[in-house]
């Protein structure tokens, strides 16, 4: 105990020595102590010429008629001009400015007196130092010329550290008063404003129309920059113009927030839960509650009192996040009052959309604190989407294939639209980024999905024999040599459940192998349902697809099956959406952009309208689009949607080089499995399964019928050694 006593004992003289230091006085403080100083300097040198300053003051006097001769006499007045600096300027680094304008000051005094008497050194060494070369060089003229001016510089310097100071005050009161919400009581002004800080999203929904006009140029040099990619074939591709999207009208109401943040702070201490409120964060949908627990407080406490707080605020629902990401706070996400619409046109506006350097980012939305996110397609590489009916998954995919549209021609980016609803992408029938038209039966999906894994092999091929890693490194080598790039091809599915529930099990396939390797070649899938279940979200399909984004679902199970995690339950509905990532740890909370069927067909109408040279339906278009990204695709994928069997369309066989050795080895054994192919001709079992499905396909064996063996065909006669005079037999 009385080692205890004697460290305390210690700690106190330390600690009011530190407290007593003139370091930790307020730096307006210091400001004023260095300017009365300055004063009393100034005081002792005019004492000091009528000897009233004793001995010290002689000495001083003869020292600066030493160095500045009659220039002493202004001496008092400049150091007069200093302390005022001192007294009046706000500026943090203050002192290097005066001591350089005293500096100034003086040798332009001292010179400009040795100008008017040289060699008589009424400047003082210093006059003579500075004024002997321009005199040697110049004459006496110009150096009273040069002095002159030295001497306004110097008061030009005191005139902005005063005049600076003035400026300072002006502003500082607008300042405040924008930090402050308006219309609090004078009580709980006093004691809640200094405690926390609220950040409203008003005043970015204010500044938008006033630079309307700054991002349509910004729109117009992105369309220039990417006029390299799209003028290879010489056709230039124009981007729609932000005035075909409405403009963001109204803003969000989030009631007393003073009040809810005392009330929070009051119910979590009738349970034994200290908290010290930080900031408030007024979104489009919620508000932000954000508190520091005090220190032994486990979170778990704080989340298992969300009913309470609910109960509380009158208010359901809410959501309760701990911690924070990137923030050692907890926030409670409260209901607005009245909710306002993210538009599209503002967040495709927002210089961090334009100046991206991805051609494949999308917009996803406001966060809580109003503030817009995207996120790069390129790199997520896939997205899986979800949600209940109604919750506004749809108007998200529109809004996703927009901000698509805003930055790419269809030499950069085609789409594939699956619509099994019929009439969710009907607007979209007749654009040109389409590779071919929107698919509505569960067949034709196969199909595509097939036609995609095809094409992923073949660019795989392209790239390997070009020494790329990925169709970003490719692209730029072959514009550099003129030829033509690669398009990205973004695959959208509307509703993922009425394909799993007609082919779920080709369905599955096609996409998790896409999902496993088509990003480095430029294929992307949007996946969206309204039913995620484990039916029709597989783990597979989950594991490969790591992007999500949830909308409000109908239970806590539904949340879970899509982001592993509760939360989505407790969504608002109406574009309020979660999202996550495999570069975020937590779920993110943002309200989706709005954007109308009216302005999707406006929008599409406009660029059909003024980009007719990238038609698909008119032989000039195909004529001039041929070249560059690649009309055979297009032919191609129409061939594979619409034949699917036989030798007149359908999946050509030739496209696989082991497809004759396969077959040879097939009817010389006699038998046909998956891991005979594997065995004999040495591949993976994906490849021998493809095999063998075209196998089946030409009528070479069988249909599989469970455990028993397929039937074998051999052939009987041959004409001219074409497959086409071939006929088959039964063994």
């Amino acid at each position: 105990m009385a080692k205890k006593k004697n460290k305390k004992n210690q700690k106190k003289p330390r600690e009011l020595v530190e407290k007593l230091s003139i370091f930790s006085l307020p730096e307006e403080t210091k400001k004023w102590i260095l300017g009365v100083v300055v004063f009393i300097v100034a005081i002792i040198v005019a004492l000091s010429f009528f000897d009233r300053a004793g001995v010290a003051g002689s000495a001083i006097i003869s020292v600066l008629t030493f160095l500045i001769g009659k220039g002493v006499f202004i001496t008092p007045l400049i150091l007069v001009v200093g302390g005022l600096v001192f007294f009046n300027t706000k500026y943090e680094k203050f002192m290097s400015p005066v001591i350089l304008a005293i500096f100034i000051e003086i040798v332009g005094i001292s010179g400009i007196l040795e100008s008017f008497s040289p060699g008589v050194k009424q400047g003082g060494w210093i006059g003579y130092a500075f004024t002997w070369p321009f005199l040697k060089l110049f004459g006496i003229l110009v150096s009273k010329v040069v002095f002159s001016g030295v001497i306004l510089v110097g008061g030009l310097i005191f005139w902005q550290l005063l005049r600076g100071g003035s400026i300072k005050e002006e502003k500082k009161p607008s300042f405040v008063s924008n930090g402050v919400s308006e219309g609090k009581p004078s009580l709980i002004k006093k004691f809640f404003a200094p405690k926390f800080k609220v950040k409203e999203i008003e005043p970015r929904i204010k500044e938008t129309p006033q630079k309307s006009e700054e991002p349509v140029l910004e729109l117009k040099s992105k369309e220039i920059s990417r006029t390299a990619a799209n003028g290879v074939m010489g056709a230039e591709y124009k981007i729609p113009p932000l005035d075909l999207l409405e403009e963001e009208k109204g803003k969000p109401s989030a009631g007393d927030t003073i009040n809810n943040s005392a009330i929070i702070k009051k119910t979590l201490e009738n349970f034994g839960l200290g908290v010290e409120m930080s900031e408030i964060n007024i979104g489009p949908t919620v508000t932000q509650y954000a508190f520091k627990p005090a220190d032994g407080i486990k979170l778990s406490k704080i989340t298992g009192l969300n009913t309470n707080l609910a109960l509380a605020l009158a208010s359901h629902p809410i959501r309760i996040e701990a911690p924070i990401p990137g923030k050692p706070l907890v926030g409670i996400e409260v209901p607005n009052k009245t909710r306002c619409k993210v538009r599209l046109r503002e967040l495709i506006s927002n210089p961090s959309f334009q100046k991206t350097a991805s051609n494949l980012t999308i917009v996803l939305g406001k966060d809580v604190s109003g503030n817009p996110n995207y996120a790069d397609l390129d790199r997520m590489p896939h997205l899986l989407v979800a949600g209940a009916t109604g919750t506004g998954k749809t108007i998200f995919l529109n809004s996703l294939i927009l901000s698509l549209l805003y930055q790419n021609s269809p030499q950069i980016l085609r789409l594939i639209l699956i619509d099994p609803k019929r009439v969710e992408f009907s607007a979209y029938r007749e654009l040109p980024h389409l590779l071919c038209p929107v698919i509505l039966d569960s067949q034709r999906a196969v199909n595509a999905l097939r036609w995609l894994i095809m094409e992923m092999e073949r660019r795989f091929d392209v790239l390997s024999g070009n020494g790329s890693r990925d169709i970003s490194s490719y692209n730029g080598k072959v514009l550099k040599e003129g030829e033509e790039p690669l398009p990205y091809i973004v695959l959208i599915i509307d509703e993922l459940a009425d394909l799993m529930a007609a082919r779920g099990r080709e369905v599955e396939v096609g996409i998790v192998r896409l999902a496993q390797m088509a990003r480095a070649v430029g294929i992307h899938l949007v996946v969206a349902t309204q039913r995620p279940s484990v039916e029709v979200i597989t783990g597979l399909i989950k594991a490969n697809i790591t992007s999500r984004v949830t909308f409000q679902v109908a239970s806590q199970v539904d949340s879970r099956t899509v982001l592993d995690m509760a939360g989505a339950e407790k969504l608002l509905g109406l574009g309020d959406l979660l999202f996550i990532s495999a570069e975020t740890v937590k779920p993110r909370r943002m309200q989706g952009a709005y954007v109308s069927e009216k302005e999707v067909r406006k929008i599409v109408d406009w660029i059909k309208t003024e980009n007719v040279h990238f038609g698909q339906s008119q032989e000039e278009g195909i004529e001039i689009t041929e070249g560059l990204f690649g009309n055979h695709l297009a032919q191609d994928l129409e061939k594979t949607l619409e034949g699917g069997t036989g030798e007149s369309g359908g999946t050509p066989v030739e496209e696989d080089p082991l497809y004759q050795e396969a077959k040879k080895m097939v009817i010389e054994a006699k038998k046909a499995s998956a891991s005979f192919l594997q065995r004999r001709l040495r591949i993976g079992y994906a490849r021998a399964a493809r095999l063998l499905d075209i196998l089946e396909e030409r009528g070479i064996v069988g249909p599989g019928e469970g455990a028993k063996p397929r039937e074998v065909y051999f052939k009987q006669e041959i004409e001219n050694n074409d497959e086409e005079g071939e006929t088959w037999q039964k063994v």
